[in-house]
């Protein structure tokens, strides 16, 4: 087993997501008028024809459809670190049907801008962000869901 994989993996964001077999992004849903915050709220209702200040921690669907995409070719500035050379990779808009809501996420490498195409059935996945010497950081990305013969639907 490589170094990497006996270090603790841990959000690099906490409280946006949860871990495990099946995991998902954590929303808030307003108590006062329903409306769903990706990311998080936690202080007041952004809906302007809310005042309420109380939410409910509400799992958003694990799977959805491409609405768009793109490849980042230039590397973004800081704080984003990078392991080594810089290497594109793509951003996928994920629309998440019964939440009526599009939500963005990286592309797994081994998913090339090629294979991508709007409107294929996508899901969540978490996925290694970068390390440091304690532990492995993970981030949510969406990557294309395998059809039965083991490619990409």
């Amino acid at each position: 087993m490589s170094e990497a994989n006996t270090k603790p993996r841990v959000p690099a964001v906490e409280g946006w997501f949860s871990m495990g077999a099946e995991p998902a992004l954590l929303a808030t849903r307003c108590t006062g008028c329903s409306t769903l915050f990706f990311p998080r709220e936690t202080v007041a209702c952004r809906n302007p024809a809310c005042r309420s200040t109380t939410f409910d921690e509400v799992p958003l669907s694990r799977r959805g459809k491409l609405w768009s995409y793109t490849t980042a070719y230039y590397q973004p500035p800081a704080p984003y670190i990078t392991e080594g050379e810089f290497k594109p990779y793509s951003i996928a808009a994920v629309e998440l049907e019964a939440e009526r809501m599009t939500v963005l996420g990286q592309v797994p490498a081994s998913f090339p801008a090629e294979s991508l195409r709007v409107g294929m059935e996508m899901e969540l996945v978490i996925d290694r962000l970068y390390e440091d010497e304690e532990n492995e950081y993970v981030v949510w990305k969406w990557q294309p869901v395998a059809s039965q013969d083991g490619g990409a639907q």
